[in-house]
């Protein structure tokens, strides 16, 4: 049910009074959390751990004023119609893609995520994952007679290094602009298509698409949850590319229409392709991409560094920051 003006400000002042009253709020957390977040905010909440599809969250929803979430759980018109008294969601992470927005607005619920929490982990995934498509090594692990040790040396050889490879960003945002700052620090020739004009970093060309889709030979997509990116990379754009194409997906699995990719990639034994993300998640047994030797499938894995997890879970400062009548850091849409 769509709520007033008068609803939407009474929430924010019931929000902000918390402290004063020196009442502690009720915050459900919905996924796991590192300890050190968890912890604190249980020294200022009282912090409720169940999943939202669990019989004990349905029962602290209307009671609940904030909520951490991660992937994993949905945030839609049905959990908001029954949390009334919710005053903030929590994303631990950067996509907002689970989290109806536009709901979140009608009844008055603020949304604060951490845009910049995993930004170094996943370019150190895309650079982990796409040098050893590039250059792929054999290590010797016996003895062998000269005959055998030539021609692993000569099969080792490749057609062009780093600085002879264009690599093409789709999406220069926060992680797509630090790829292509470390590409072209070890030779890249780095090319770009942003629907903003983006201030690139130094040695950095923007392209307009087609022309990019034609001559990179690895393509890596950066592009956020908007739904005019769903299937971006069709089989207009992969019949585009080069026949010997890396194609790199760390972003959100819906860009990429994995049917048109697995037709290309069945017919294009020199592709290959690098996804962390899918639609949907975790993939099911009729996922087009499975079985194909010039794929390379990872569980959305990409921010799983410590130190990424721990910066996710801190948004529970500025679920607090809500709550108590202060500014928060990261606010969706503000």
């Amino acid at each position: 049910m769509f709520r007033g003006p008068d609803h939407i400000a009474m929430r924010r002042i019931t929000a902000g009074t918390y402290h004063r009253r020196l009442m502690a709020p009720v915050v459900i957390q919905a996924e796991h959390l590192p300890d050190p977040c968890s912890q604190w905010l249980s020294q200022r909440a009282e912090v409720h751990v169940c999943p939202a599809d669990s019989l004990r969250f349905k029962e602290l929803a209307p009671s609940a004023h904030g909520l951490v979430v991660r992937s994993y759980t949905t945030v839609d018109e049905a959990m908001l119609a029954s949390a009334g008294n919710l005053a903030v969601v929590g994303r631990a992470g950067v996509g907002l893609n689970n989290i109806d927005l536009e709901a979140c607005r009608a009844h008055g619920v603020r949304v604060v995520h951490t845009p910049q929490a995993n930004s170094r982990a996943v370019v150190e995934f895309v650079l982990a994952t796409l040098l050893p498509q590039l250059r792929p090594v054999a290590a010797v692990t016996a003895a062998m007679p000269i005959e055998e040790w030539t021609s692993l040396r000569d099969s080792a050889r490749l057609p062009r290094q780093f600085n002879e490879t264009t690599l093409g960003i789709i999406g220069l945002g926060r992680i797509g602009s630090r790829v292509a700052i470390a590409a072209a620090a070890i030779g890249f020739h780095v090319v770009y298509h942003d629907l903003l004009d983006i201030d690139a970093p130094g040695g950095c060309v923007a392209s307009d698409l087609p022309l990019l889709l034609a001559k990179s030979h690895v393509i890596s997509l950066h592009v956020d949850a908007r739904e005019a990116n769903r299937h971006i990379i069709g089989a207009g754009e992969l019949a585009a590319m080069r026949d010997d194409v890396v194609l790199v997906n760390t972003s959100r699995g819906f860009v990429v229409d994995a049917a048109a990719l697995a037709v290309f990639l069945a017919s294009h034994g020199e592709a290959r392709a690098v996804l962390d993300v899918h639609e949907p998640e975790p993939f099911r047994s009729d996922y087009p991409l499975l079985g194909l030797e010039n794929v390379h499938l990872y569980p959305h894995l990409a921010a799983r560094t410590s130190t990424a997890l721990l910066n996710m879970g801190w948004v529970v400062r500025d679920v607090m920051a809500v709550l108590e009548g202060e500014d928060p850091q990261f606010e969706a849409g503000v």
